[in-house]
């Protein structure tokens, strides 16, 4: 078998690791203890985990976040959810074809009380604003029960290696997030009162004021909170194209779970389908595993995620195609292609502009939808709630850092705990830390060519200060101290003393540092560089590239280096002609054979495309129903089984309103499906408290 497993990372450790062995349809194969059925199957290069049992169609893994059912497998005779469980030493794993078999039970299972728990706090979710909230309140000693569906805190962090945006002073900005969710763990675990409970899912908020939680993955539990915290962040949205089913097409969480959190590669050619962060990041986090990224589309004119993450894409080789779209994953079981094209101002696809480029899976980035569910039904129910992060608001994990420390004081008054008044100020910053991306600036190039000038290829108006705060003389400056400000360096070329601080600091690496001093017309170049340095070598040749991507030529690489005070971040050192030096932003990291578009473009079949994942319903089988005259979408599930699937309706309802809008039907004509009580699918012996030794 192969073995696709990350060996070396320049960001993440890469640690050694215990092997252990299961069988896949009786052949056995290695895992890492403690990883997950899926990540072991993919680290031996298997991507198909069963067949849908309506068409007999193959399923992948897709959210790896266990809201959807794409991953399931038959473990040991169970199904499972691959994404969610831990293989076990000797676990027999087979794939899910069809329906799952129930396995039979050999006896009176024994069935045990339902415990139950009061807390003054129940935080649902584990993310940056979770644990910023409750880090807060274990600060003020309030007893609190902290839940998290995952075996370690931090949510999206722990699968981020860039550095964060932001308020160096508020939220950690300049610290990349794998070390931020390391740092909120640590300090959360410090307080006595907050109760962390891991590996447990929040599954109903009910009418008696009780939440339902399956503790543990195991032992189903009911806590009565006096307040709820709903932290519980977001979930990716979908997208209907033809072949958005095949195995290979994966949400960018699931991406970035399998690479950056397993360690294993999930493809070698990666397309991304969307210009926000979370796409931009999505690819630049590809690149560093040694993943080739083909190109990326956005809908849009132009990319809606920071400019510093698209150069940086541009700058390594990555074609991005703004006011283009997807049309198709080709491809016999798994994906083998993608076909794209452009777009006019109605977003609909021009006829002749079609191209198709060799790939191995596409990445999904299209936005996200809040998951406030148990918001919804606390208020409904009466019980005190408060929303924070994600799940009230869409914006960086900096704004959900702030958001949760507010949100820590507001339930802290909410329980007569005097805290004084909360500063005003705190709630500009954790407005100003939301803010979208503002206007773009004309790149400045210093005229000097003496002494030491750093050159700021950062011209976006973005909350981002860590630049002003690296520098030991404080000579890059933000205007009127506003950290949306777009950065100046305000010294002259005799103040810099090339400490390189700001170049390797800078999270959008868009700060090079041009030395003159040794020879003014050839002078040095230093550049960050966050990619394989089993590429690269002193004396080597390399293509520069300026902030748009655009080639400057080559020459040769003069030195590497880590700075003292960097964090991970290598210093590639050039030497170029001094017309050009304050030009170049980057080095080109992927060669231009594998962004070409194939010979002939493969067609595709807009009605034959899947809305509904789980029962694999069609948008023409919807569109037919529409065009009948139905308006309720409980009959369209009484039809067709849409919305009725394993994610109960989470990625599917919000492309049958957009079908309903492209046949000319508002929303105000339209009924939305009843909601389902349970989060997730549980085992109906949970709620009786079955023991283990019954199953």
């Amino acid at each position: 078998m192969p073995n696709y497993r990350i060996k070396k990372h320049p960001i993440l450790p890469v640690p050694e690791f215990e092997e252990i062995e299961f069988t896949w349809q009786g052949t056995p194969l290695k895992a890492k203890k403690g990883e997950t059925i899926a990540a072991a199957l993919f680290a031996n290069g298997i991507r198909v985990f069963g067949h849908h049992h309506k068409d007999g169609s193959p399923l992948g893994i897709f959210c790896a976040n266990g809201q959807c059912s794409q991953c399931m497998v038959i473990a040991d005779g169970k199904p499972l959810k691959s994404c969610m469980e831990i293989v076990k030493p000797g676990m027999k794993v087979m794939p899910n074809d069809d329906y799952p078999v129930l396995p039979q039970v050999k006896k009176v299972p024994t069935l045990n009380n339902i415990p139950e728990y009061k807390t003054p706090v129940l935080i649902i979710g584990g993310g940056p604003s979770g644990l910023s909230a409750a880090i807060e309140l274990g600060k003020l000693g309030i007893d609190a029960i902290l839940v998290d569906d995952k075996q370690k805190l931090g949510g999206k962090l722990v699968l981020q290696t860039h550095r964060f945006f932001g308020s160096t002073n508020a939220v950690y900005a300049g610290t990349r997030g794998i070390d931020i969710a390391t740092l909120l763990d640590r300090e959360v675990r410090s307080h006595p009162s907050v109760q962390i409970w891991t590996g447990s899912t929040c599954l109903a908020v009910f009418s008696d004021k009780k939440v339902g939680i399956l503790k543990d993955g195991t032992n189903y539990v009911l806590v009565e909170p006096q307040v709820i915290l709903v932290a519980s962040g977001a979930r990716e949205k979908f997208l209907a194209f033809k072949g958005n089913t095949l195995p290979g097409v994966f949400g960018a969480g699931a991406f970035q779970t399998l690479v950056n959190r397993d360690l294993v590669q999930p493809a070698e050619k990666l397309f991304i389908v969307g210009g926000g962060n979370v796409g931009l990041i999505a690819g630049y986090h590809a690149l560093q595993a040694g993943i080739g990224v083909v190109g990326l589309v956005e809908a849009l004119p132009e990319c809606g995620g920071y400019k510093v993450h698209k150069d940086k894409l541009v700058r390594m080789g990555v074609p991005i195609y703004t006011s283009h779209t997807i049309l198709s994953a080709n491809g016999s079981g798994k994906v083998e292609s993608v076909t794209i094209a452009k777009i006019d101002e109605q977003f609909k696809p021009i006829p002749g502009t079609e191209q198709s480029y060799e790939c191995d899976a596409v990445l999904i980035a299209v936005g996200l939808d809040s998951v406030n569910e148990f918001y919804h039904k606390a208020v409904d129910f009466g019980i005190p709630a408060f929303v924070a992060g994600d799940a009230e608001e869409i914006a960086e994990a900096s704004a959900a850092i702030f958001s949760g420390k507010i949100k820590g004081y507001e339930i802290a008054k909410s329980l007569g705990v005097d805290v004084g008044e909360i500063p005003a100020a705190w709630y500009r910053t954790g407005e100003i830390l939301k803010s979208k991306p503002g206007q773009v600036y004309n790149e400045e190039i210093p005229e000097e060519h003496t002494g030491v000038l750093p050159v700021i290829h950062c011209r976006q108006e973005i909350p981002c200060d860590p630049c002003s705060t690296l520098c030991p003389h404080g000579l890059i400056e933000l205007k009127n101290r506003d950290i949306r400000s777009v950065p100046t360096f305000i010294g002259s070329s005799y103040c810099c003393e090339a400490c390189e601080n700001c170049v390797t600091g800078c999270p959008g690496l868009a700060i090079t540092l041009v030395d003159y001093r040794t020879n003014p017309d050839r002078p040095f170049v230093s550049i960050p560089y966050e990619f394989s340095r089993e590429v690269i070598s002193k004396n080597d040749f390399v293509t520069i590239l300026d902030t748009e991507g655009n080639s400057l030529g080559e020459t040769e690489i003069v030195d590497l280096h880590i700075n003292p005070n960097s964090d991970r971040t290598l210093v590639v050192q050039v030497e170029a002609d001094k017309e050009i030096a304050p030009l170049i932003a980057g080095i080109r990291i992927q060669t231009a054979p594998i962004t070409q578009p194939m010979f002939q473009y493969v067609n595709h079949v807009a009605d034959d495309t899947i809305v509904c994942r789980c029962e694999h319903v069609t948008a023409g089988e919807i569109r037919s129903l529409i065009r009948k005259g139905y308006r309720d979408i409980n009959e369209i599930k009484t039809v067709t089984r849409a919305c009725m699937g394993a994610c109960g309706a989470k990625t599917c309802a919000s492309l049958i309103h957009r079908l309903f809008r492209e046949e000319g039907v508002s929303f105000d004509k339209v009924t939305d499906p009843s909601r389902r009580p349970i989060f997730i699918e549980v085992p109906l012996a949970k709620f009786a408290g079955e023991s283990e030794e019954g199953e």
